[in-house]
């Protein structure tokens, strides 16, 4: 074993639903096509150039196309000094609230004979880049999944709201209202299922048995599969429940029109008895 441990900080922020990296890539001069798997890494000049400063070997960020950011090895001034860059690309984002989603890992190499896995940080015998890579990754989709969550919530709350009307025998929903519902939802299952792709491993844990290993066991820990499970469930009693509400909303409508047809035929009736008996 060995004697020291060397320590890779790393500090994730979620901060939106998902990012161009293309686009990031051109305006940072990286002549490269990315695709949802594989994050933007960028370092040395590139990354000294974003910050106004010099940056170690070993500090860089990746950036996913999901929307979550993780430093390594920076500190503080940094963090909102790169995510002032990101907004010209995302003029969106909440620069005051850009940590409201964030989680912090080390991986620390030495001293250990296996990996080992806490809370706060992970231990390996000894380094290889991938270890990196995955870590970074796995606290990123971890980071999202958080974010994902918490967004549910408001539209549990408008359901919840929806169905009282019904109980209270108020049948009419507004279709506006129904449809702005029903796109928050279709919006949470496509940040939940195609942005993050919980479910999805990266190519390398494909061809690298120890690569395949600390993935799995870190997704574990990080319960990424099951809080998947949980939040896709949530998803399709949602839709389950909207569908349910239009059903009953367009009935109404129709029963609505059909009682309008029927009271002008009635009318049109009279008015012509009415017209005979002149």
């Amino acid at each position: 074993m060995k004697d020291s441990i060397d320590v890779i900080s790393y500090k994730c922020f979620a901060v939106t639903n998902e990012l161009d990296l293309n686009k990031i890539a051109i305006n940072c001069g990286i002549p490269k096509k990315y695709t949802w798997e594989e994050p933007l890494i960028l370092k040395s000049e590139i990354l000294s150039g974003i910050l106004g400063t010099t940056v170690g070997a070993n500090q860089m960020v990746h950036v996913f196309s999901f929307g979550s950011i993780v430093f390594i090895n920076l500190a503080q001034d940094d963090y909102l000094r790169f995510m002032g860059y990101l907004k010209s690309f995302k003029p969106e984002m909440d620069m005051k609230n850009y940590d409201a989603f964030n989680d912090d890992f080390e991986l620390r190499i030495g001293n250990v004979d296996s990996l080992e896995l806490t809370d706060s940080f992970a231990c390996i015998p000894e380094y290889e880049p991938f270890y990196s890579e995955l870590a970074a990754m796995i606290i990123a989709k971890s980071t999202a999944l958080e974010r994902i969550e918490s967004l549910l919530e408001p539209i549990l709350d408008k359901l919840d709201s929806i169905i009282d009307r019904l109980e209270k025998g108020k049948l009419r929903i507004g279709e506006k209202e129904l449809a702005r519902t029903t796109a928050k939802a279709a919006r949470h299952e496509y940040n939940t299922i195609n942005s993050v792709m919980i479910l999805d491993k990266p190519d390398i844990t494909w061809t690298n048995s120890s690569a395949e290993d600390f993935y799995s066991k870190m997704s574990e820990f990080f319960e990424l599969n099951d809080r998947f499970v949980v939040l896709k469930s949530k998803t399709d009693i949602i839709n389950s429940i909207l569908g349910a509400v239009t059903s009953i909303s367009h009935s109404m409508r129709g029963l609505f029109v059909e009682w309008i047809i029927i009271v002008l035929i009635i009318a049109e009736i009279i008015l012509m008895f009415l017209d005979l008996f002149k």
